[in-house]
């Protein structure tokens, strides 16, 4: 079969774009198709012609080389299982790709924003993969005169890109948990994230609360209702990467209720990177089941599992909170802006969105001693 080439480009809209889309007509036909069960309907959704949709894929068959629509007297035309195999494909690489898409379109805003008026505050923010961070950063933009130059990356990395200075503002997630007692300290968390954070040099400031769980396919044969029965379970597990905070809440979360990741099918096998490609993984039929959020779980036609209520957190430097990008960024935190965007999200609510708030008493487990042997391996790596 001849190799066929993939061109990227991208444009300067009056309008800016929400998300990490990216469109092709191809798959806008072929997911058109997908969606609605028929060409006709297809047609109709995308307001063209029967004719035009039937031509748009016969000409992509000539390019691709490859049937996309089969047809049987009496029948709808349906997509050929290449097709639907190459559509999913496409889903998951896209996915896969939102943080870093992400990133890229928040630079080439930074760089017209900057050409375009260079009184414009701008602030750079590494954080951990979330839904409504996107919102917060047209909020910013468009109520607040603040352009969010947003990268995702896993907690851990997000904390350690802000004291290496790579970011003003680090985006983190931890669940409500107690210092001690019933929860056991939180070693995990406290052994990850504890010599990121300092008192008297850091600050937090509120974000947002949301609920992580088990995102799993609507039939569930498998007949999942927590954690417990993945163990030994075949039903196939797609985790999110090391350092990530939903992985960290995993590995907690399996400490806590006293499972092995070992009894757990994929818990160790190569991980996704984001909650979107966790979800389109399990749509995709690749896996079975896999952590994230409940928006994620939604976006694909998921059944969603609760499992905990997290705190996402922004954190800076004490001495960048009366900067004026971080001022404009607690502004857009605080207005009714905002909370109406996470209302907008199944999972999701405003807390203490915008306040600054003392690491120690935001994060009981912070107190939390690590055992010697323990914080010196974490330094070394």
């Amino acid at each position: 079969m001849k190799a066929r080439g993939v061109h990227l480009q991208y444009s300067f809209e009056a309008e800016g774009q929400r998300g990490a889309a990216l469109h092709n007509p191809l798959f806008d036909l072929l997911s058109a198709v997908h969606e609605h069960g028929s060409i006709q309907h297809a047609a109709k959704a995308l307001g063209a012609s029967y004719r035009h949709i039937w031509g748009a894929l016969k000409r992509w068959e000539g390019v691709i080389g490859e049937p996309l629509v089969t047809w049987a007297q009496g029948q709808p035309a349906r997509l050929t299982p290449f097709a639907e195999r190459l559509l999913w494909a496409e889903t998951r690489a896209r996915t896969r790709l939102t943080p870093h898409i992400e990133a890229l379109r928040a630079e080439l805003e930074r760089v017209l924003a900057e050409a375009l008026d260079g009184s414009q505050h701008v602030l750079t923010v590494y954080a951990s993969h979330d839904l409504a961070l996107p919102k917060l950063r047209d909020i910013a933009s468009q109520q607040h005169g603040l352009h969010i130059e947003l990268r995702f990356a896993g907690s851990v990395d997000a904390l350690q890109a802000l004291a290496a200075g790579r970011c003003g503002v680090a985006g983190f997630h931890v669940p409500r948990l107690a210092g001690s007692g019933g929860r056991g300290g939180a070693p995990v968390f406290a052994k990850a994230m504890k010599r990121l954070l300092k008192p008297g040099l850091h600050k937090l400031i509120g974000c947002e609360r949301r609920t992580q769980g088990l995102m799993l396919h609507p039939l569930n044969p498998f007949r999942l209702r927590g954690l417990p029965d993945l163990a030994g379970s075949q039903a196939r597990f797609v985790n999110r990467q090391p350092g990530s905070g939903t992985r960290l809440l995993m590995d907690h979360l399996l400490a806590e209720q006293g499972l092995e990741a070992a009894s757990i099918r994929g818990y160790h096998e190569p991980p996704e990177d984001s909650h979107v490609a966790v979800a389109a993984a399990i749509a995709s039929g690749v896996a079975d089941v896999g952590p994230g959020i409940e928006s994620a779980a939604q976006q694909f036609g998921l059944d969603f599992i609760p499992l905990v209520t997290e705190d996402y957190f922004l954190v800076c430097l004490k001495d960048a909170l009366e900067q004026p990008a971080v001022l404009k960024l607690r502004q857009a935190l605080a207005s009714p802006a905002w909370v109406h965007a996470l209302a907008t999200l199944p999972g999701y609510q405003p807390a203490q969105a915008g306040e600054v708030l003392s690491l120690t008493r935001a994060l009981p487990w912070w107190n939390y001693k690590v055992p010697k042997h323990a914080s010196m391996a974490a330094q070394q790596r």
